[in-house]
């Protein structure tokens, strides 16, 4: 027998020992041997009476809250009288030592912090932070067309039929009740901006930024907001096979891991703590870190198969983009990711627990090419230069597109970066005004042409 998860060795009953138990009734539940050296070997002087166990008992009740009750066992072992102290993992947790809480983790007890004690005694209820009653707001506190919006795309995706009132289908959805609004329907639909930030940053170095942003708005529009910078910073190549003078865009990351890994942070990150996600690009590298570690039981090391159980931190916000079609099954994201990546052969997904909440990284040693392959970025850097006038981000992403792919329409350049049909026209008219953007051909079967040059 060795120290594990389940099982500890002590040499007589004291205070650690009530500590292990309730760290034991926190997780999985254990049992502690007493009479037992940490070597495993048996203690000769070890020894107990007819009272002994009920004063345990007690001093056990006495010092726990909820009072834990252990079963008792006198066992035979290497020739000795041992005693064995077991506990099932408790129903309604945490369980406190002397007011403070602990949960096993492998061979040893940690202590737990003010969030994961938040955590643990939400999951024990079978509720989730997002459904409690979002503090002093109520109804007018959110913008009911992006409720309108929201329950228009579930409804054209097919996955839940809503066919009420606003008010109705937010109460069918339990995001309200009555005039009070909880923590998602906040998250989701806020008039204001929301007090959660999504800080993005292109990084030279650790200590040299080129470019940062902050976005807090309501989370379906930070999604699309944070979507357009990553796809506004990262470099792009286009190919020409020699077969055909179409050519290909390749994004020095796939898009849908990067929006993968967007939502994730977003509708898992821990909302009772301050800190923000934060989002870093580098040269061959981009990071995302939420606060909150893992929730539940996953591990690191079960996001590494393609078997497990997943859990939600926040019930109503992953149903929401459930809904939308943003997200598929729960716990899928890091299997399409993986299937993403497949098509990046030097691209590496990384992923730990880091103090405060969780690191995941893209990290690549060479970019994706295939042939001839020529970088979009400098026929953009020319273009800008030569137009007077400063082009914003979003035609900036358009230029980018169509000299990745010449031949692709408004309505996918729109699908990519995120915004309404209307606007995307709207900004490749204006492109063509200035003379950098010029449709060749009809609409269907003809193509576009960036000039490098502009009107003066």
């Amino acid at each position: 027998m060795k120290e594990n998860q389940f099982t500890e060795y002590k040499s007589n009953f004291n205070d650690s020992v009530i500590e292990t138990l309730v760290a034991f009734a926190n997780t999985k539940g254990g049992r502690v041997l007493l009479g037992v050296n940490d070597d495993a070997s048996p203690i000769s002087n070890f020894t107990f009476g007819k009272e002994t166990f009920q004063k345990w008992i007690n001093e056990i009740k006495v010092k726990t809250q909820p009072s834990v009750i252990p079963d008792i066992e006198i066992i035979d072992y290497k020739g000795r009288k041992i005693v064995v102290l077991t506990v099932q993992e408790f129903p309604l947790k945490p369980v406190s030592f002397k007011g403070r809480y602990y949960k096993r983790v492998k061979n040893s007890n940690h202590q737990l912090s003010v969030l994961e004690i938040a955590d643990m005694s939400m999951q024990s209820l079978q509720v989730s932070w997002d459904s409690y009653p979002a503090h002093n707001l109520n109804i007018d506190d959110i913008d009911l067309r992006k409720v309108e919006k929201f329950i228009q795309k579930v409804n054209s995706i097919g996955r839940f039929k809503l066919e009420g009132t606003l008010i109705e289908n937010l109460e069918k959805l339990r995001l309200i009740s009555k005039t009070r609004i909880t923590n998602a329907a906040y998250l989701l639909f806020a008039k204001e901006d929301i007090p959660f930030n999504v800080h993005l940053g292109r990084f030279k170095s650790l200590s040299y930024i080129i470019d940062d942003k902050m976005f807090r708005g309501s989370l379906f529009e930070v999604v699309d907001e944070t979507m357009k910078y990553l796809i506004s910073q990262i470099k792009v190549a286009f190919e020409i096979t020699g077969k055909t003078s179409q050519r290909t865009e390749i994004f020095e990351y796939p898009l849908p891991a990067l929006r993968e890994l967007v939502l994730n942070a977003l509708i898992h990150r821990d909302y009772l703590s301050p800190v923000d996600v934060q989002i870093k690009i580098f040269d061959n590298s981009i990071t995302f870190f939420n606060p909150g570690k893992l929730f539940g039981e996953l591990t690191v090391e079960h996001l590494k198969t393609n078997n497990y159980q997943a859990y939600a931190r926040n019930k109503l916000l992953a149903e929401a983009f459930y809904l939308t079609g943003d997200i598929e099954k729960y716990g899928s994201g890091f299997k399409r990711i993986l299937n993403e990546l497949k098509q990046y052969p030097t691209m590496n997904l990384e992923c730990k627990e880091i103090p405060n909440g969780f690191l995941v990284e893209l990290i690549y040693t060479k970019q994706k090419t295939i042939t001839k392959v020529e970088v979009v970025e400098e026929v953009v850097e020319k273009v800008v230069e030569k137009v007077v006038e400063n082009l914003t981000s979003n035609q900036k992403q358009i230029i980018r597109i169509i000299v990745a792919n010449s031949k692709i329409s408004a309505l996918e350049i729109s699908a990519i970066i995120g915004l309404s049909h209307r606007k995307t026209q709207e900004n490749i008219k204006k492109l063509k005004d200035i003379g950098v953007l010029k449709r060749i051909g009809p609409a269907k079967g003809g193509h576009w042409e960036v000039k490098e040059s502009s009107k003066k």
